[in-house]
């Protein structure tokens, strides 16, 4: 692992102890492999992304590393299905994205074509009612509401 690697893992580390916000890795990493089996090309531009921009930049700290993994989250969405990405507050309001968010929004990639869920790009550390309904119904695509 290089210097750059293990000094972006542990800023982030920090900001998310600090924050409490959720840890968004392990989900991307998922959405890498989806990528890598779907579009070669695809993955290649998120992983250069990753490379590039994501690691330097939050190593040296010219990027807030929470934003910074929001906007791989959104390149990762994008590469996926273009689109636009929205916030979505506690009260289930929506917004267009634009950085920084608040740790406590539900951030989602829409999809243009509308045969596709919504992305997510981010989790609050919990869902409100609002929040559960709107990802329940745009990105796992349930249509009656959770008791």
């Amino acid at each position: 692992m290089s210097s750059d690697q293990e000094r972006a893992d542990r800023i982030l580390d920090e900001a998310i102890q600090a924050s409490g916000a959720r840890d968004p890795r392990e989900f991307y990493r998922e959405r890498l492999r989806e990528l890598k089996q779907t579009d070669v090309t695809a993955y290649d531009r998120a992983v250069a992304h990753y490379r590039d921009v994501l690691v330097p930049g939050v190593a040296r700290g010219d990027l807030e590393p929470l934003t910074a993994w929001t906007e791989y989250g959104r390149t990762l969405a994008e590469l996926e299905a273009p689109g636009r990405t929205v916030v979505i507050d506690g009260t289930g309001r929506a917004r267009p994205y634009e950085p920084p968010a608040d740790r406590d929004a539900l951030i989602l990639h829409l999809p243009d074509e509308a045969r596709h869920l919504a992305r997510v790009v981010s989790l609050p550390p919990e869902l409100t009612t609002a929040q559960r309904a709107s990802y329940d119904w745009l990105a796992v695509g349930k249509q009656t509401q959770r008791e």
